[in-house]
């Protein structure tokens, strides 16, 4: 019998059979990993397992490549975001994302510390929408493609970085760009840390994030990426009108 413990996020739950549940959590030190937890759909145990709340797991299976089987503890809940519909949107954003593109049981432990930051910042820091477009560029980093917006592509200046190569990720400025400009992303200054929230430039650098993620889930398993990202993007777009100035 093979067994760890560990602490981590729940990402998602899908029914198995007539009263247990297969929960996906996300680790530091196993990765994305799932497993079966009997009576899992209780009363008792059903509100500790909704995604984004943290526990505590003991995993064991016969061998590695079984399912395996899961018992828990509840060590935070964030349910506080189910009054928040942006908050929510965000949060099944985010736990979305890593059920689709992190790999089975690989650890990403910079990745985690960065996604139980933003977990806990989801909802009561109203900055948390900012800190969300930069998860994603750690996501990016973690996935194997780190964005390069310290320099133009083309002319080496550090000067005047307003957009994004869509094919190599490298930034590029106004003078750079040329005649191409019109088939470059942005890169909004909230990409370079340089400026405080604005959902308008929000959904610009998400934009970019999200060419880059949704060719990279592309070649993992020839799908898009998840809807609940475009929910959180319709989100904070009608965000970005309710805060725009009236004139």
């Amino acid at each position: 019998m093979i067994e760890w413990r560990d602490e981590g996020v729940v990402l998602s739950v899908r029914k198995h059979g007539e009263t247990s549940v297969i929960v996906e959590v996300f680790t530091p030190d196993h990765g994305r990993h799932a497993g079966v937890v009997r009576g899992g759909i209780s009363r008792k145990m059903t509100p500790h397992l909704q995604p984004g709340g943290q526990v505590a797991v003991t995993w064991k299976a016969r061998i590695e490549d079984h399912l395996g089987a899961f018992t828990f503890e509840p060590v935070k809940s964030r349910a506080h975001v189910l009054s928040d519909p942006l908050a929510l949107a965000g949060m099944s954003a985010m736990t979305a994302m890593l059920t689709q593109l992190l790999p089975e049981r690989e650890p990403h432990g910079y990745l985690y510390v960065d996604s139980l930051a933003l977990f806990d910042r989801i909802g009561t820091d109203p900055m948390w929408p900012l800190a969300y477009l930069h998860w994603e560029v750690s996501l990016l980093e973690e996935l194997g493609f780190g964005l390069d917006l310290s320099s133009c592509a083309v002319t080496g200046s550090p000067d005047d970085l307003i957009y994004v190569s869509p094919k190599t990720g490298r930034a590029v400025s106004r003078q750079g760009a040329g005649d191409w400009a019109d088939r470059l992303l942005p890169l909004p200054q909230c990409l370079l840390g340089q400026s405080s929230l604005d959902f308008t430039e929000l959904g610009q650098g998400l934009l970019t994030t999200g060419h880059f993620l949704a060719r990279i889930a592309a070649e993992l398993s020839d799908k898009a990426l998840p809807a609940a990202r475009d929910r959180f993007l319709d989100r904070l777009a009608k965000k970005a009108v309710q805060d725009a100035p009236p004139f």
